[in-house]
């Protein structure tokens, strides 16, 4: 499938993928056009030449959520069948997002409510500019705090107590709150959110991809297992990287002194409408890059 996206901007350079939502006027408030259009392309992202993905909002906000207009006042002439149908296709993008076997970086440049504050719990780094707002504010709305994921994340991230104070209180909480709760990576000046995750990603994008799909596949899959089961599942993944060629080049470039240069990083990769289809991973024997 061509990664062309009509409702926002997305580029893919030295092996990152730059996602931007844009509609700035709109403090990059989601229709039902970009839902589908996004879940579409982190599903698509598999199969291109990204290794890493950065994930941002253009002009002073990250994501306010769904749009008043365009979702939610269309959402009073829908039955209950319509309802449920509109909530799994937004539970759907935080699924393509948590299931990319790539790493996403989210830039959080303002504010992420809503719809936005869950997107960004998504992702598996967060850098936060000093500015940025964070806020599950459903129940300011009227709705339940677990909405598109929201209630299995967060505890992942910031604990149950915690999770519990942002999911039934719905409060806005600045980016230092962010920091000292450990839902953000890092804060830094306005204006530098997204420089820094380009960086993350692009050093990401250098490393191991093989590697980095196994570690992104056990951080979701051991968070029910028992210790042993972990262990153990961890002892099988790590052996399957030892057999792949990553593991050798790190050793012989080790050996040379020189910097690694680890299987499909490479400035002249397929553009990602002819990469090569990747199979979905499904347990700890299959990630593909």
């Amino acid at each position: 499938m061509t990664l062309t996206p009509r409702s926002f901007q997305l580029e893919i350079a030295r092996g990152v993928a730059e996602i931007t939502l844009s509609r700035p006027d709109r403090l990059n408030a989601l229709t039902f056009e970009i839902y589908g259009e996004l879940t579409a392309t982190f599903r698509s992202l598999e199969r291109s030449a990204a290794r890493a993905v950065v994930l941002t909002g253009e002009g002073r906000g990250f994501c306010s959520g769904g749009d008043v207009e365009g979702i939610i006042a269309e959402l009073f002439a829908r039955d209950a069948r319509g309802l449920l149908e509109f909530t799994r296709v937004t539970g759907a993008l935080i699924q393509s997002i948590c299931e990319l076997r790539r790493p996403v970086v989210a830039a959080v440049n303002g504010v992420a409510v809503g719809a936005g504050a869950v997107i960004a719990a998504a992702c598996d780094l967060r850098v936060a500019a000093a500015s940025a707002r964070f806020g599950f504010i459903f129940p300011k709305v009227g709705l339940s705090g677990a909405d598109m994921g929201a209630s299995y994340l967060l505890p992942r991230i910031v604990g149950h107590g915690r999770a519990a104070e942002l999911l039934f209180f719905g409060d806005l909480i600045g980016a230092d709150e962010a920091l000292r709760i450990g839902l953000v990576n890092r804060v830094v000046p306005d204006g530098d959110a997204l420089p820094l995750s380009r960086e993350w990603a692009e050093r990401l994008a250098r490393g191991p991809a093989f590697a980095h799909a196994i570690t992104k596949q056990m951080l979701e899959s051991e968070r029910t297992m028992p210790l042993a089961a972990a262990i153990e599942a961890e002892a099988q993944a790590q052996a399957l990287c030892m057999a792949h060629p990553d593991f050798r080049e790190a050793y012989e470039a080790n050996k040379a002194k020189r910097p690694p240069r680890f299987e499909g990083d490479d400035a002249a990769a397929p553009a990602e409408e002819d990469a090569a289809p990747t199979p979905r991973a499904t347990g700890p024997s299959a990630p593909r890059t």
